[in-house]
């Protein structure tokens, strides 16, 4: 009979309460995987996506056109290693892991996940399990946004969108890691918060509306994309970068479809982030969380029994930063 584990899994796509805490097999290390005792996950946009299976085109992606073939969500994790295959050089049973998980089949929202070992690195020890968690795919997708997609130097002026959120909160971090003067917008109530991360100035959205600030910006990163792109045309530098990371699922479409023409005609890049999570990116975060360049900013910790709770609070929009799952 195989062993069996605790795990917050789904049968059909829908809101937070087709997720339900289950028994279920525990997997089995492969000789090119690594068996992780999950300590910890975080919850992200995707999994509310992947959760609902919307927009139409994730069940494209992922299969399961009207039953989900992804069974246990969760791309965030950090744990320990319980096992390693004979094909694995870089872990060994003991060590501490955080990784993302969203190119190699989810699962994290368990007390057990089995990894490839490029998904993983080791945690640096300055840190829990619950701050590393909440690190691997949103400050991934803050990394390529501001660096891949955006091509952000030194001295360069950066405007962060939804500065308040999971990827938000990390982008202001490294943006000022890369050497950049940071505006950062959110939400009165979050200003607080995000006055911490480091940013140059902070904007109240509600009582500034930025597009008519006369700022200048070489680059604007959207992680809660709400309003046209051509409303930020007026404070984008000609030869200037808008790369849409998170918000409206009509504005993603929007840059996707006509990003290559408005860029044509506007004399500005502008681009949606398609994050891919590599080792040698997580290794760059680790340098910095070891140095204290960046840090997660943790909202809540929820037990894996009210993960459904989190979900729901992170479509409710009140998040700041993260809202971390201790297994």
């Amino acid at each position: 009979m195989n062993e069996k584990m605790k795990a917050i899994a789904r049968s059909q796509y829908g809101s937070a309460e087709v997720l339900k805490l289950e028994a279920v097999d525990k997997p089995v290390v492969s000789d090119q995987g690594v068996l992780v005792k999950v300590h910890a996950t975080s919850v992200n946009a995707g999994d509310r996506h992947l959760m609902r299976g919307t927009p139409f085109i994730v069940r494209l992606i992922y299969g399961g056109l009207h039953q989900p073939k992804v069974k246990i969500l969760g791309f965030d994790v950090a744990g320990r290693v319980e096992a390693v295959g004979q094909a694995i050089t870089q872990f060994k049973p003991g060590d501490e892991v955080f990784g993302d998980l969203s190119e190699c089949g989810f699962g994290a929202f368990a007390e057990y996940v089995c990894a490839p070992e490029s998904a993983l690195v080791l945690k640096p020890d300055t840190i829990s399990f619950e701050e590393a968690a909440a690190i691997p795919g949103a400050a991934l997708a803050a990394l390529q946004g501001l660096r891949d997609c955006g091509h952000l130097q030194p001295g360069q002026k950066v405007l962060i969108i939804g500065a308040s959120g999971g990827v938000g909160s990390f982008a202001v971090q490294i943006a000022k890691a890369f050497g950049a003067e940071v505006t950062a917008l959110c939400s009165p109530q979050k200003i607080d918060k995000v006055k911490l991360l480091g940013a140059d100035q902070v904007i109240d959205y509600t009582q500034v509306d930025v597009t008519q600030s006369g700022i200048d910006y070489d680059l604007i990163l959207d992680a809660a994309a709400y309003r046209s792109v051509f409303d930020y045309f007026s404070i984008l530098k000609p030869g200037g970068t808008y790369v849409l990371v998170g918000g409206s699922i009509a504005r993603l479409f929007q840059i996707l479809l006509f990003g290559s023409l408005i860029s044509k005609f506007s004399r500005r890049k502008v681009t949606a982030l398609a994050s891919t999570p590599n080792q040698a990116d997580l290794l760059t975060l680790k340098n910095w969380l070891t140095s204290g360049q960046i840090a997660p900013l943790i909202d809540q910790i929820y037990p894996l029994s009210d993960l459904p709770a989190a979900i729901c609070k992170l479509e409710q929009r009140q998040v700041v930063g993260k809202v971390v799952i201790r297994v």
